[in-house]
């Protein structure tokens, strides 16, 4: 392959992937192509890309981008996706397809500049979206306020609905 198909190659993977620094890295080459058909078309309703890439040349233009420790994960027939919500939301679909089809690997992948084996994505598919995170953290922040709202409104509710049965009783007895 000669040097000017390469350098075009590698444009068309950085121009693909855009500012996108969260991977995955998976082997579909076992997969059938009816269903890399099917996958690829779920994949597109939820915004996830992917791209079958030549491992030497990838490393290349990763190394250009700064994400040197993709490098270690590329092996064999690889496949890059990205996209989706977040990265744990990819991990979560990407998980949920690779118990389906035995044949898709996992190999790994990268958050963030740092390094994940199969393990680690199959970790990652595990813990909350980043939508869920939020309302955790929202949730805890409300938690004390509305905490003290009740202990101020109690006694005054009790004090409120004494006041109204003294007056309904004294209007009961006049």
């Amino acid at each position: 392959m000669s040097k000017q198909v390469k350098e075009m190659m590698m444009n068309e993977l950085r121009s693909r992937v855009g500012e996108t620094r969260d991977f995955l890295i998976i082997d579909i080459a076992k997969v059938d192509a009816i269903t890399t058909n099917k996958l690829r078309l779920a994949w597109r309703e939820k915004e996830i890309s992917a791209f079958t890439v030549r491992n030497s040349l990838a490393r290349k233009t990763f190394n250009d981008l700064g994400l040197e420790c993709i490098g270690e994960i590329l092996a064999g027939s690889s496949t890059l996706v990205w996209g989706g919500e977040d990265v744990v939301a990819l991990s979560k679909e990407i998980t949920k397809w690779s118990k389906e089809i035995g044949e898709l690997e996992i190999r790994g992948g990268t958050v963030e500049g740092t390094a994940l084996d199969s393990a680690g994505v199959n970790a990652l598919s595990k813990s909350p979206s980043r939508e869920e995170l939020i309302s955790m953290i929202a949730g805890q922040i409300l938690g004390p306020g509305s905490q003290l709202a009740a202990a101020l409104l109690g006694p005054g509710g009790v004090l409120a609905g004494q006041v109204k049965t003294i007056s309904e009783g004294e209007e009961s007895s006049e």
